[in-house]
């Protein structure tokens, strides 16, 4: 029973992130007649934005997000350079976030402050759960389990709950942002429904990464 139930909460915390992949995959497929890449579509609604100082960027595989300090509007070559479903929902949506921080809601200032924080602390956290057999190993020092291990949770637990508290500016940068621009002429109305899929992919992509987390302090607590 426990390991089935154990099987059961891997599930439920790593199928998030799997469905993310899928959709992203799914809707990614080249539409010939599309009128542009999701890179030229996000350097249009800047400018149709009047976002001045923000630009388009090709970035890393897999990297798509929009970087408050630079201002820039971050695309993976998938999506800088594609003519999918995928590309367009992805570029309206990291422009969302321009238009966010253009407007300074207050949810932006938020991430500034925080998400910095959350990213050191989940960082922290998995480099001391490679990092606490080898100290206690060289050490000899069982004594310190207890408080490295009270550390590790409590870096987990703050980066997870920092992480919860900014899933609203994703959630407004797709739905509240991305979408409407997009029904304007962008996508036809029978696609819609994918560019939503989408959408709600991207607004939960680091959800995926706190969901991890949960799985990580769940499996120390059970120990």
């Amino acid at each position: 029973m426990p390991v089935i139930l154990l099987l059961l909460f891997i599930v439920l915390f790593t199928g998030p992130g799997l469905w993310v992949r899928y959709v992203m995959k799914r809707h990614g497929q080249p539409i010939p007649d599309m009128p542009g890449t999701g890179g030229e579509l996000a350097e249009h609604l800047i400018e149709r934005f009047g976002l001045e100082g923000v630009r388009v960027t090709e970035a890393p595989q897999g990297v798509n997000a929009f970087d408050y300090n630079q201002r820039q509007v971050l695309l993976s070559p998938d999506i800088y350079h594609g003519k999918s479903l995928t590309a367009v929902a992805v570029a309206a949506h990291e422009v969302g976030h321009a238009i966010q921080h253009a407007r300074q809601e207050p949810l932006v200032r938020w991430h500034i402050r925080l998400w910095p924080l959350a990213t050191t602390l989940q960082q922290v956290a998995r480099w001391m759960i490679l990092a606490l057999p080898l100290i206690l190993l060289l050490f000899r020092a069982p004594q310190l389990m207890l408080p490295a291990a009270l550390l590790f949770v409590g870096a987990l637990v703050t980066s997870a709950l920092l992480k919860a508290v900014l899933l609203p500016l994703e959630w407004d940068a797709s739905f509240n942002k991305a979408l409407p621009i997009l029904r304007e002429g962008y996508i036809p109305d029978h696609a819609v429904p994918a560019v939503r899929q989408v959408l709600r992919a991207a607004a939960l992509t680091y959800a995926t990464s706190t969901l991890f987390d949960i799985l990580l302090i769940w499996r120390l607590i059970r120990r």
